[in-house]
């Protein structure tokens, strides 16, 4: 009798927990659909924007527009929808995320201009904000902290075809129906998502709060954010020095204690501090944040390379990194299931992060002739440390904090992971670029080229920047531009190649060492503290064994 009262107190305190397994299927089923559209947005959209720039008649500069426009506006609003999804309600704010994603999706496709297209893409990113955090969010409000392993290594599972379905699919309906059919391509998944989500998800939320929100913090959130990325993101071209990056990049920094005091002392901080005195979740944020840095160079440089290196399209450069993503899909899912069948994670993501480190450390050996089969043995390896990052950390901090702070929380991580990335890229970009300058003239000389034409070739070409470029001519064909090389073009080739190849490794020792401080951090600082809820079954263990928010919010009614 006591234990029935008790089991009546959970399904009054959590009944998004008592939800028959079927309905709650069909929510994951659709909070997936919505997780899939974000990131085939993110791989599908770069094979057909040189198509897209031509016929709009762009810029390079507004190229790379189209890309940073939407990370801006999805990166800070991302942890705003976490803050009130935690207030107003999951349902609520995903169906707003899910409907202005879909609208940004309609106008983009409709774009008549760069610049046109540019301002969609940030409508764009308002929506897609929503997603992710949320999503994560909903399974923290659908199953116990046990049984959220099982369920959250399939977002993992999800990018990991995004990323290789993206290209193929984004390069089939840009030659055959038109570029605007890869934004309305989202349309009809996303309606039906929409009707899923608003039928059969119930809205855990708390009360609105007494106060106003902090709308001061907010603003100076979102400020320095924008300078932050922007700096990071004019590194790709421009130096530490200029400007729009070291200066942008100091403008974030003076920011950032003004926004810390304005939070302290917040009524509703849009960020709430003492959720770092939380030691999990503090020690995940910084490890998550330092696996990014480790494998976005990764996501980034491999493709390039193989379309500079060995010349094959985007499309087929994204089938080449197929291991990777089965590797980062296999070891997601697999972490997933071994947190909920064990009950405790620090193991697990202590040898991820060890394994992720075995797999930058090969990279740091790449060449120009390194072998394919190597290269597929290395990704590999590389991808199933990258999977547990990706779901396991999500399982510990949603663990760590109160059930009113999961969507808030949700969203940090988020944000942070999507800023070491930034971070991370913009670093080894320079690491790259300062390689290759320094190695292109003596890797010509160790190819066969004499040493008074290596220098002419590395003077007359920036010191081989220009020879970088991916797409268009070969490089064979810009070489017949430079000075006359008669009998050594083949020579001069390799050593490009190798400068190049060797360059990329040189920026795998910048995430090689951000992924072993991580694996430093995970293995001192993370407290395994036993997750308690379903058995493996998803029989109750007994309600003694489930996991009671202290602070369980009210949740709307299903319609």
């Amino acid at each position: 009798m006591a234990a029935h009262a008790q089991d009546a107190s959970l399904e009054e305190l959590d009944p998004a927990l008592q939800l028959p397994h079927r309905r709650k299927m069909e929510i994951l089923f659709a909070i997936l659909l919505v997780v899939f559209l974000s990131a085939l947005d993110q791989t599908i959209v770069g094979v057909a924007l040189p198509r897209i720039v031509g016929e709009l008649q762009g810029t390079n500069e507004l190229y790379t527009w189209v890309i940073t426009s939407y990370l801006l506006t999805a990166t800070i609003t991302g942890v705003f929808y976490g803050k009130l999804s935690d207030i107003y309600g999951r349902r609520l704010m995903l169906l707003f995320g899910v409907t202005v994603f879909l609208i940004g999706s309609f106008l983009c496709g409709l774009a008549w201009s760069m610049e046109s297209l540019i301002a969609f893409r940030g409508v764009q990113g308002v929506g897609a904000g929503a997603i992710f955090p949320i999503s994560l969010a909903v399974i923290g409000d659908l199953f116990s902290p046990r049984e959220r392993g099982r369920y959250q290594g399939l977002f993992g599972a999800v990018f990991g075809i995004a990323s290789v379905l993206g290209p193929f699919l984004g390069g089939w309906l840009t030659d055959s129906v038109g570029w605007n059919w890869i934004f309305w391509v989202n349309l009809p998944l996303g309606v039906l998502a929409i009707y899923i989500v608003y039928r059969y998800l119930p809205s855990v939320h708390g009360e609105p709060p007494t106060r106003n929100l902090d709308y001061l913090g907010a603003a100076v959130f979102a400020v320095g954010v924008v300078f932050l990325l922007l700096g990071l993101t004019n590194k790709q071209t421009g130096d530490w020095a200029d400007f729009d990056v070291g200066g942008y990049l100091l403008i974030a920094a003076a920011l950032t204690p003004v926004f810390l005091f304005i939070e302290s002392r917040a009524a509703e901080p849009i960020v709430p501090l003492e959720l770092f005195r939380i030691r999990n979740y503090s020690v995940t944020i910084l490890a998550a944040f330092l696996a990014a840095i480790g494998f976005f160079g990764a996501i980034i440089f491999l493709p390039r390379w193989y379309q500079f290196v060995q010349n094959v399209s985007p499309t087929e450069s994204g089938l080449q990194i197929l291991p990777l993503m089965a590797g980062v899909i296999l070891s997601s899912v697999l972490g997933g299931i071994l947190v909920s069948r064990s009950g405790r994670y620090k193991w697990i993501t202590t040898a991820a992060l060890g394994i992720m480190a075995v797999g930058v450390l090969l990279f740091t050996g790449l060449e120009a002739e390194t072998a394919e089969s190597t290269m597929w043995l290395w990704m590999f390896i590389l991808g199933i440390g990258i999977g547990p990052t990706l779901s396991v950390f999500t399982i510990v901090i949603q663990a760590s904090v109160p059930f009113s702070a999961l969507g808030v929380a949700t969203g940090n991580l988020t944000f942070f992971r999507q800023i070491g990335g930034s971070v991370g890229l913009a670093v080894v970009g320079t690491i790259f670029a300062d390689s290759f300058s320094s190695r292109f003239e003596p890797s010509l000389v160790e190819a066969g080229v004499p040493a008074e034409q290596a220098a002419l070739v590395a003077q007359s070409s920036s010191g081989g920047g220009d020879l970088t470029q991916v797409g268009g001519a070969s490089l064979a064909e810009r070489l017949a531009n430079m000075p006359p090389l008669q009998g050594i073009v083949d020579q001069v080739v390799a050593g490009v190649y190798q400068a190049f190849s060797l360059a990329v490794a040189d920026a795998f020792w910048f995430g090689l060492m951000a992924t072993l401080l991580g694996l430093v951090v995970v293995a001192i600082g993370l407290r395994d503290l036993p997750l308690r809820g379903m058995d493996q079954s998803g029989a109750g263990q007994g309600v003694e064994d489930i996991e009671v928010p202290a602070d369980a919010l009210p949740v709307e009614a299903v319609p």
